[in-house]
């Protein structure tokens, strides 16, 4: 299994990014939560990741905090839910608020999260509620910027990826972007939006 990561960030475009270790380029999806706090292109990073094996394929997720991968894992114990609703949840909350929802009961916050149904919220309380107290809490880590394609184009892959339609993710955008903002802007704004 591959537990952590330590090399150059060579490319990103969300949800992926391509970290180069002694040569090998290892290709992962991340949560915008990791994505938001990126270092520049040519950096340094050292990722905790998730390695999925699946029937029909693999995969391998990255995380910024520890409490984000706990947080995903964590998650998926819950039937039902696998690793596109679990990055939706780092990418649209915060492991702190997403427990404070579920210790709270609160299915309407939820339920605002993509991919969440009334029925998948209420089963998440009951089976999370106990969990969610030995969870790592979170660290804060370092903001970043960057991108090489238009903005707004960006930001519409990314949340697609997040399980938008492509109707509201058009809204969406229409709502956060502003002229000069970069796609990491326009995604966390529209997630916001989003939650209202």
């Amino acid at each position: 299994m591959i537990g952590r990561l330590k090399g150059t960030l060579v490319g990103k475009q969300p949800p992926w990014i391509l970290v180069d270790v002694a040569g090998v380029g290892y290709e992962l999806e991340v949560p915008m939560s990791t994505f938001y706090d990126l270092p520049e292109l040519g950096q340094t990073l050292t990722l905790c990741t998730h390695y999925a094996v699946k029937e029909d394929s693999v995969a391998l997720y990255g995380f910024l905090k520890e409490s984000e991968r706990a947080l995903f894992r964590t998650v998926q114990k819950v039937s039902g839910i696998g690793a596109r609703i679990a990055l939706a949840i780092l990418s649209s909350v915060s492991a702190d608020e997403f427990t404070r929802f579920v210790q709270g009961n609160d299915i309407a916050a939820l339920t605002r999260i993509p991919g969440i149904g009334k029925k998948t919220a209420e089963r998440m309380i009951v089976e999370l509620r106990d969990r969610m107290d030995a969870l790592p809490s979170a660290a804060v880590g370092a903001s970043a910027p960057a991108s090489a394609m238009d903005a707004a184009s960006e930001a519409s892959i990314a949340l697609q990826a997040l399980g938008y339609k492509p109707a509201e993710v058009a809204r969406l955008i229409r709502l956060a972007s502003a002229p000069d903002d970069s796609a990491e802007d326009i995604i966390r704004k529209a997630l916001k939006a989003a939650l209202r």
